[in-house]
């Protein structure tokens, strides 16, 4: 009689259920098993920091549509994750954190890393279980795997005790179970679609806010023709960006604030009213602003702010009903409007305002001249991943995207430290295309040593580190007798240094007018590089009117 250990049914279950990448690090009680998902055609990626892997996983499964995994050891291993575990919980992304545990007849012992892993994990999933028994395997990934990508998407964790990797059982034994199919497309109440339309056509400034719900939904189809049917201006979120591509003239990312400020009736199109969007509440928001809401999760109805109308169900199916609605209805927003006039007064006067600092060639530079150069190097289908206070915040108005799923930052969470693992991910899932990095110095350093990983992997990952020598700027030189601020860091630390110690190319740039040379030595290099740009370190952003948790 044929027998199977619990160390290859997992990783037989995981492959069937669409689990292609495995980011981890390897130790007891796991190792063999990540040998054994190698074996079973499953890609796996071995990283130098459990928070990167976890980064690296849920950005994967982002990316692919299918919850993709994290491996560890047990106890610190499995705590390490719980970064990634609670960012994609935030960020509703999916993943599995596979979790080594020790053996099961231990329990209570204090054995090696003994750690109550299931119950810590809770918390940061929509499902945490520990594996019992061998031949229940292919059941516990596939519960997994459902309650991951179902609904919202969020993060899961299995529990994988030492006996059970070892353990076996008959193949006649094992629980067999079906793979768990995409999604069902949910649609919304067809007389909530139609009161969405009637008031968007009462609506004398309306905005359209395309959350990364609809990036997520695979919806950037009919969100396109929702938006050139009815020509309402639109803003993306930060990871919405790309669904409507950013240079798309009925944008109005230029305008944001006044956009959020001033508009009477906003349709939420998979974008939350959390901190992101100020809450949906004054001074950021009008104080009688009507709110139209889709989500595919019913409590985020309302929340912050009363929805006039709810639409309940997938982004791509429920804007495939608004479509097919608007067939009875040919309507659109007129092109001239004096709403229409104030968002373009206010761009034009925004790029006014940033229009000396990116033309500002002075040494050391500043962010707006930096990203001048690598908004004009950028592949037009690059993904993009941004991090840092002002790197990021900076690059989401500089860098455009025209593509979904090609910008991953901070999100949610306000997670620093993302940046590499999320690098690593892109560019393991989209070999054909162009990843590039842009961090602060201070951002850069929380997973650092994944510079290793990318060039073992040789991953053709550009790196732009935006380097002011600390956390939101440093003070260079510190005064003599002066205590240096407690977000100094190194000023001209030479990041780049590392990458080539690593086997990777670097360039470090101190005049702007060297910089274009960099990124495009950069680009040539057939692996990862790394462009260090000394910024100024009181180099700032455009001056904003509010706070920007402002309520």
């Amino acid at each position: 009689m044929a027998t199977v250990n619990g160390a290859t049914l997992m990783a037989r279950s995981l492959k069937q259920q669409g689990v292609d990448y495995i980011f981890g690090i390897v130790g007891f009680p796991v190792q063999g098993f990540a040998a054994d998902a190698q074996k079973a055609g499953i890609t796996y990626v071995g990283m130098r920091n459990e928070q990167a892997a976890s980064y690296a996983a849920h950005a994967a499964g982002y990316l692919t549509g299918r919850p993709q995994g994290c491996l560890t050891v047990s106890g610190p291993g499995v705590i390490h994750a719980f970064a990634g575990l609670a960012n994609a919980k935030q960020n509703c992304w999916p993943m599995i954190l596979i979790g080594g545990a020790s053996p099961v007849y231990q329990n209570g012992m204090g054995g090696f890393q003994e750690e109550r892993q299931v119950e810590l994990a809770a918390p940061y999933c929509k499902y945490a279980h520990a594996i019992e028994h061998v031949h229940r395997i292919p059941y516990y990934v596939n519960q997994a795997v459902r309650h991951s990508l179902y609904g919202r998407p969020g993060p899961v964790y299995l529990d994988f005790p030492d006996d059970i990797i070892r353990g076996e059982c008959s193949e006649e034994e094992v629980v067999n179970v079906a793979k768990v199919p995409e999604p069902p497309r949910t649609m919304a109440d067809p007389a909530a679609v139609e009161a969405a339309l009637s008031a968007l056509e009462s609506a004398e400034r309306p905005l359209v806010v395309v959350g990364k719900g609809m990036a997520w939904a695979r919806a950037e189809d009919e969100v396109r023709e929702f938006i050139e049917r009815t020509q309402l201006p639109f803003l993306n979120s930060p990871m919405g960006k790309g669904t409507m591509p950013d240079d798309s003239p009925l944008s109005v990312g230029a305008a944001r604030s006044t956009a959020l400020r001033e508009a009477d009736l906003v349709l939420l199109l998979g974008a939350r009213l959390n901190w992101i969007m100020h809450f949906g509440q004054p001074p950021r928001f009008h104080k009688d602003v009507r709110v139209i809401q889709l989500d595919i999760e019913p409590t985020e109805i309302g929340a912050n702010v009363p929805a006039e109308v709810g639409l309940v169900g997938d982004g791509k199916a429920v804007v495939g009903q608004l479509n097919r609605a608007l067939d009875n209805r040919q309507w659109f927003y007129p092109s001239v409007t004096p709403w229409r006039e104030l968002l373009k007064g206010k761009a034009d006067a925004n790029m006014a305002a940033v229009q000396p600092m990116i033309d500002d060639d002075s040494a050391p530079t500043n962010y707006y001249r930096a990203f001048k150069d690598v908004v004009e190097w950028l592949p037009h289908d690059a993904i993009i991943i941004g991090e840092g206070a002002n790197t990021m915040d900076i690059g989401r108005t500089q860098m455009p995207n025209r593509a979904p799923r090609h910008r991953l930052d901070a999100g949610t969470y306000g997670t620093m430290g993302v940046g590499l693992g999320f690098a690593i991910a892109a560019a393991v899932t989209n070999p054909d295309k162009p990843v590039v990095s842009v961090q602060g110095d201070s951002a850069f350093g929380f997973s650092g040593m994944e510079l290793e990983t990318m060039t073992r992997y040789n991953l053709p990952v550009k790196l732009i580190v935006l380097n002011n020598g600390g956390i939101g700027g440093g003070l260079h030189p510190v005064p003599e007798g002066r205590a240096a601020p407690p977000g100094n860091l190194t000023y001209g630390a030479r990041y780049e240094a590392m990458l080539e110690a690593l086997g990777g190319k670097g360039f470090y740039v101190e005049d702007p007018k060297d910089l274009r040379a960099a990124l495009d030595g950069a680009m040539a290099v057939d692996g990862p590089a790394l462009v260090n740009v000394a910024l100024n370190p009181r180099a700032g952003r455009k001056p904003q009117q509010f706070g920007w948790l402002t309520t």
